[in-house]
């Protein structure tokens, strides 16, 4: 398979500024701060962290709709970051996004029908206007009739049915899924999930999916992406990850999943990081992590910040130790049961 995205040092920074009418810049949010990753055409990529670490912008990015202050974005070759105008306007029919809210993100006084040929009218577009809405509407799983209705007449399932429909009306090769079920009923998330999935296999496309819920993630991604305070810490196929993760904030996440199985729950090591997630107007010096991590070691880990290497074929990890951590070399600081429940 031929990689279809390629990301290179994105960084996204918005500035913070102060003074009466706000002319004097004194420092910068780093929501996205040197990301690499990259996606193989057909392929889901699942990004996952926690709130407020950078992946909705990072996806907003990769579309343009948050402006980049540096780096790449290849989109089967072509810089996507370096257009503007008409060659923007061209691209973004390759590329398009299904929102989290689809009751934000519609317009709540335009029919369906109408939102759907809106992407196909801004783009100059020919088209038969009642096929392709039907067309549109049969791929998603939704009546012909819905094309006469407003996005409050549905449940959100439907809703969300109908923000992928849109997505699909410039038939793109990729397309960002930002938390698509996070407000969904956990019987509709999983039809929206595998409506994603029958997607891409009948039209070939490419995704990638944003979430926080680590269940989601592995049930629709063929590889996943952790990120931490607007950096990329490891990324490798999604089995790999999530049967042997390496990087100390990856480890921290899959210990606190539940697992449905008594006994194993009540044995199992967790591991508690400490302290709050760190300002991105103000993140750590060396490793992002190392104020919170259970594998810190003194002096390379507070100064020298770990670039994402390869540790084996296909599992990128950035951090320092992470061999150190495979073997067992370094162990971490772990929470019994008993412990956790003190927490």
């Amino acid at each position: 398979m031929s990689e279809l995205l390629r990301v290179e040092g994105l960084k996204v920074h918005f500035p913070i500024r102060s003074g009466l009418v706000f002319d004097r810049q004194v420092g910068s949010v780093r929501a996205v701060d040197g990301v690499d990753l990259s996606i193989e055409e057909g392929r889901t990529l699942g990004l996952v962290g926690e709130s407020g670490c950078g992946k909705s912008t990072l996806g907003r990015a990769l579309l343009r709709l948050s402006p980049i202050t540096e780096g790449r974005v290849l989109f089967d070759g072509v810089d996507v970051a370096g257009l503007s105008g008409k060659q923007l306007r061209r691209q973004r029919q390759e590329m398009q996004m299904v929102f989290q809210d689809p009751l934000a993100s519609l317009n709540p006084r335009q029919t369906v029908e109408t939102l759907l040929t809106e992407p196909l009218r801004a783009h100059g577009l020919t088209f038969d206007r009642a096929t392709r809405v039907k067309e549109l509407l049969d791929q998603v799983g939704l009546p012909a009739s819905a094309s006469a209705k407003y996005p409050h007449e549905f449940s959100g399932g439907q809703r969300q049915r109908i923000g992928i429909a849109r997505a699909l009306a410039l038939e793109p090769r990729f397309i960002i899924a930002d938390e698509p079920v996070s407000a969904l009923d956990v019987s509709i998330q999983a039809q929206v999930l595998n409506l994603l999935e029958e997607l891409q296999e009948r039209l070939g496309l490419t995704y990638l999916v944003i979430a926080h819920d680590l269940a989601v993630v592995r049930h629709v991604s063929d590889e996943v992406a952790v990120m931490y305070l607007g950096s990329v810490v490891e990324q490798a196929d999604s089995d790999d990850l999530y049967s042997e993760p390496l990087h100390p904030y990856t480890r921290a996440l899959m210990s606190a999943v539940p697992v449905p199985d008594p006994t194993v729950e009540a044995t199992r090591e967790r591991i508690l990081l400490q302290g709050d997630l760190p300002s991105p107007s103000s993140p750590p010096s060396g490793c992002r992590f190392h104020t919170r991590c259970p594998f810190r070691q003194e002096t390379r880990c507070d100064t020298e910040r770990p670039p994402l290497r390869v540790i084996r074929e296909g599992h990128h990890v950035a951090c320092h130790w992470a061999e150190e951590i495979a073997d067992g070399t370094i162990r971490p600081h772990v929470v019994t049961p008993e412990e956790a429940a003190d927490v």
